[in-house]
């Protein structure tokens, strides 16, 4: 017989709302939802908790900060890759697509990426092969199109890679993200060091670069898609023709459009819109783009991403609770939504036969403080 585990006493955040009640675990599944408030014996009295799914990540480079915690400074990949996933499972993400970016540059104009997801890849799957790994990792292929080396890092990846997203990237200075030149140079110089020389330089052969490129690199990424058997989202757009183009390629998801235009155009294309987190905890995007909590505001927002930061994803939620006055709503931003995007089936609610992904906190001054996370059953943090 499975092990089994009742959370009692708690506020149940379900598909439809809210219930004061008692969830209980039977190996890996969730196999009884009650709605009362008696704790039966051996169960644990979470005094009023909330109990709510597993986080969904789609989109996030924790991973590469552990690969590089300097910039010169090289982490090996295992020890990099234990570190990322103790560190969600501490944030209660029980799911998490790990965003590799494939499609490297050589360093012209100061700033050069380097190649890595085949090896990344290789170790982040043998890691999940061996139990090593407490929370469900799936791979997410972050499709530079103004890279070099696209075409040939795509043809590296096969079905058995876990491949569940691929992105289309475009960080050509002068559009998207970095429409803003002022702003670009601003982050360049800073993250990078480069002289006006330097940045100038890079400007010019990253903007030539991708006037070669685009068109060749996307479709090869669109077909990469289709033939890993992923989901394809965009990233980035700015302008309703960006979420026209996005339309025609099939993407199903939208990572971080900069303008509220692009939102409301993905809307109305059926492209579901995400943002990250740590705009909305932070008050605003810090490229000067359109905010999350205006989206939110709009109503423009499906799903969030903690992006850079893991812990912003369900401080994330629970700000988006108070300003839709809907707590189950805005936790479906973060498990039910992304679990959709991604084809998920089994998880992302609290539901009888569903995988028994769930977290356990409460509110202290606002602030969510974590007291349990459970993946596939099996506490993790």
């Amino acid at each position: 017989m499975p092990q089994t585990l009742t959370l009692a006493n708690a506020r149940l955040i379900l598909p439809e709302g809210e219930m004061m009640g008692r969830v209980t675990l039977a190996g890996d599944q969730i196999v009884e939802l009650a709605g009362d408030l008696s704790v039966p014996v051996g169960a644990i009295d979470c005094g009023g908790d909330i109990v709510a799914p597993g986080l969904v990540e789609l989109h996030t480079d924790n991973l590469e900060r552990h690969l590089r915690p300097r910039p010169s400074a090289e982490w090996p990949l295992k020890p990099a890759i234990v570190a990322h996933d103790a560190e969600l499972a501490a944030c209660g993400i029980t799911t998490v697509y790990d965003a590799l970016r494939v499609g490297s540059i050589e360093g012209k104009g100061g700033v050069g990426w380097s190649r890595y997801a085949r090896a990344l890849a290789d170790a982040l799957l043998a890691m999940r092969a061996t139990g090593a790994l407490k929370i469900s990792h799936h791979i997410h292929l972050r499709a530079e199109i103004c890279s070099e080396t696209l075409m040939a890092e795509l043809a590296e990846f096969g079905a058995e890679d876990r491949v569940g997203m691929v992105s289309l990237m475009d960080h050509t200075p002068g559009q998207r993200q970095f429409a803003d030149i002022g702003q670009y140079r601003t982050y360049m110089m800073g993250k990078h060091g480069l002289s006006e020389a330097q940045f100038a330089e890079h400007v010019t052969t990253r903007q030539a670069l991708g006037a070669a490129v685009r068109d060749t690199h996307e479709a090869a990424a669109v077909l990469a898609a289709q033939r890993l058997g992923a989901v394809l989202a965009s990233h980035d757009d700015t302008l309703v023709d960006h979420v026209m183009r996005s339309a025609r390629f099939g993407v199903a998801l939208a990572e971080f459009p900069t303008t509220q235009d692009a939102a409301r155009a993905c809307r109305a294309h059926g492209i579901a819109v995400m943002m990250g987190a740590p705009n909305l905890v932070r008050g605003g995007s810090h490229s000067g783009n359109v905010s999350a909590g205006a989206l939110g505001q709009a109503g423009l927002l499906d799903i969030l991403s903690s992006d850079y930061v893991p812990s912003a994803l369900l401080c994330g939620a629970v700000m988006l609770g108070e300003v839709w006055g809907d707590m189950a709503r805005a936790m479906a931003t973060v498990t039910a939504a992304p679990a959709k995007a991604a084809g998920l089936v089994d998880r992302g609610r609290l539901a009888e036969g569903l995988r028994a992904d769930l977290i356990r906190f409460r509110l202290v001054d606002g602030v969510p403080a974590l007291r349990g996370v459970w993946s596939a059953g099996q506490r993790v943090a």
